[in-house]
Parts: C-alpha cells; structure tokens; sequence
C-alpha cells in the first residue's frame, strides 16, 4: 500500500467507523454466535498470497462484525460505560501514523513532556494535592497505564520495594525473603479481582477486609485486622481504598483509611476507577476528600471522560 492508496484506503475506513457509529443503534447489541465461530470462518493458516484491499474490508461486516459486542450502543448497559469520540479516534490514528514509541524522554520527546502535562491539568481538574503533580519543579506527577488494574500492580509493588528497603534498614538480619513471606496487602471484600491478583503475581499474602452495611471500609474494620495480624508477627504493607466498587459504586471511608494507613506505615493505592471521572464536578469532589492521605491514586478517563480505551491515569 503506497500513500496514494492510503489515503484512498483511509478516507474509506473513516466514512465506514462514521455510519457504524451513526447507526449502532440499529445493530443487535451482544452477538448471537457460540465460542469458536470465527475459526470456521477463516483459514487454518495465513495466506501465502496477499488478498485485494476490497476483500479484507468486506471481511470486516461479514467475520468481524457478527462477534462484536457494540459497547458504545445507547442499549448497551453492562460493564462500564466506555468513552468514545471522534476528536479521540482521530487522536489515536495520529498516534498510530507517528508511531514512536515512548518508553524514555529521549526516544520522543513530546510523548514524554505532554503526557505529563495533561496528568497535571488532570489532576488540577480533580483538585489533587501538589505533591500528586510534578510541575515545574514537582517531585510527582501522573503517568498513563493501560488500566487500572496495572496500576494497583504498580502500586503494590512500589509498596512491597519500599517497606522491604525499611524493615532490612530497622532489622539487617532479615532477608528479603524473610521480609516477604510476612508481607500482607489488603482491600475491601468488594475491591476489584485485580487487587487480588495484583497481590498473586507480586508473591505476597492478601487479605479482605470486611465492609459494613453501606458496602464500604471503616476504619475500625481496618485496625481491627492490622491489630490481629500484627500480633501475629505478620508486617502490613498495603491497603487498597476503593472509591466506586464494581458491585454497587459503595465508597471506602478514606478519612477514616488514611490516618491508619499513615500512622502505621502502610503504603494507601486509591482506586477510582470507575468513579474518579465525576470528581471533576465539584458537587462530588467531597468523594475524593481524604486523597492527602494516599501514596497513588488512579482513575480511569476511558470511563465518561469520551477518551478511547485505554487510558488509565495514575498518580
């Protein structure tokens, strides 16, 4: 495909994205096919001679389309709602055409540079604290991850590296596996599964902590379990706040959480990733109130904000 046909090619395939989201309403919202029917649709092997353009787009309504759930459909009420809008697909095909990829300062610049100052707006919109945003001369700032359940792994990893570094500090005689065999990492029994599995893949124990009748965390909850555990000689390190649980959006008392969670050295992720869009509307910033206390928070624009999938913003 040379540029002339790319452009050819490319103002079809946005004239084709326009009338499907046009007219998603009028399209059957989950698929009516079994697992598996797509194989019997294509080849067993890749083909070894290449197929006209027209082809490989006709493929698109008659294999692809058949197993799509239309998640931007005005029916479709499972999951999230998940963003979407022309300014953001535009966006992502400008992304895809540059191409670079940003994993230093030097290897693109401009990546690195805006995407730290669009946490910061972010974050300014939300009220964060200062020391959530790295500014000029700030020693925070916001980094975008795939979702938020990455983020909670990052988070609980920085936690594991840094209460290891203090308790061999406190005691030289432990070994890092002597330290981690007694971490323990925590959340409500309504968090996310990917808390959970944050704390699987990290090697350390995981404990839920009961919620009340509102379905949220109190504080008390919380001391009553870290009280208990470290009795038994184990180190808490970790305690993840939910703000909007994927069951029933209930709310973690974070102003109750986070003293605890400061006093006794425990490194507090905050994850909102469902709700977090809405504090930018002051009338339900009060939500948010107890952030100060937290060492990361996370939300995710791909929900309300009309940015496309994924975006998950991380402080």
């Amino acid at each position: 495909m040379d540029p002339a046909e790319f452009r050819k090619r490319g103002k079809e395939m946005v004239d084709y994205v326009a009338d499907y989201l046009e007219k998603i309403e009028k399209r059957q919202v989950f698929p009516d096919v079994e697992p598996g029917y797509l194989r019997t649709l294509i080849p067993d092997c890749a083909p070894q001679d290449p197929e006209s353009f027209e082809d490989v787009f006709k493929d698109i309504e008659k294999i692809i389309m058949p197993g799509v759930t239309h998640w931007h459909s005005p029916y479709f009420f499972a999951y999230f709602p998940a963003a979407s809008s022309f300014p953001a697909l535009l966006a992502d095909m400008l992304c895809g055409g540059i191409g670079c990829v940003g994993f230093s300062w030097a290897a693109s610049p401009a990546c690195t540079e805006l995407e730290t100052v669009m946490l910061d707006w972010l974050g300014k919109m939300l009220s964060l604290p200062e020391e959530f945003l790295a500014g000029k001369d700030g020693q925070g700032g916001g980094v975008i991850q795939g979702s938020a359940s990455e983020a909670t792994l990052v988070a609980l990893l920085a936690a594991r590296t840094k209460t290891i570094r203090r308790v061999q500090s406190e005691k030289p005689e432990l070994t890092e596996a002597d330290i981690m065999g007694r971490l323990v990492a925590y959340a409500s029994d309504q968090a996310h599964s990917s808390v959970e599995r944050a704390a699987l893949i990290s090697g350390v124990k995981m404990k839920n902590v009961p919620s009340d009748d509102t379905f949220a965390v109190c504080g008390s909850a919380l001391k009553k379990v870290l009280d208990e555990d470290k009795a038994s000689g184990l180190i808490p390190f970790f305690f993840c706040a939910t703000l909007g649980t994927t069951p029933c959006c209930s709310f973690d008392k974070l102003l109750e959480l986070g003293p605890i969670c400061n006093n006794e050295n425990i490194w507090m992720h905050i994850d909102a990733a469902y709700a977090g869009s809405a504090f930018i509307c002051p009338e339900f910033r009060h939500l948010l109130n107890g952030v100060e206390f937290a060492d990361s928070f996370n939300f995710n624009p791909h929900k309300w904000l009309l940015v496309n999938f994924d975006c998950s913003a991380m402080w």
